[in-house]
């Protein structure tokens, strides 16, 4: 299923949060779990994840610190702040009333609907 590219970018930012406030991550990581989460529904790209990070750190919702792999590459490791928690929280209360008013016109936001 082809997801539109507004309900994509609507969700990317409380997706990133929410991601994030299990640990510490980097690019490439929060792709690979984007893709964990959805089944495989959603694919994105580095194109669309940099400047929704970049975005965050400006807004101080995220903070980024260079770390050493294992195998000795350095990689950009993102953290979710205080403040960013707070706006995924307000992010989770908006979502909700989305899915109030859709359930309530009689649209079901389940796997199986948009899957």
């Amino acid at each position: 299923m082809n997801i539109g590219k507004d309900l994509v970018a609507a969700s990317a930012t409380p997706l990133v949060l929410a991601i994030l406030t299990e640990g510490d991550s980097y690019g490439y990581a929060i792709l690979k779990r984007v893709s964990e989460l959805s089944g495989g529904r959603l694919q994105w790209t580095d194109g669309m994840l940099y400047p929704v990070l970049h975005r965050l750190e400006r807004l101080g919702c995220i903070e980024a610190h260079w770390e050493a792999s294992p195998q000795g590459r350095r990689r950009r490791y993102y953290r979710i702040t205080e403040p960013g928690r707070l706006h995924l929280a307000a992010q989770r209360r908006q979502w909700q009333v989305v899915d109030d008013v859709l359930r309530g016109a009689g649209l079901k936001l389940t796997p199986a609907s948009i899957g």
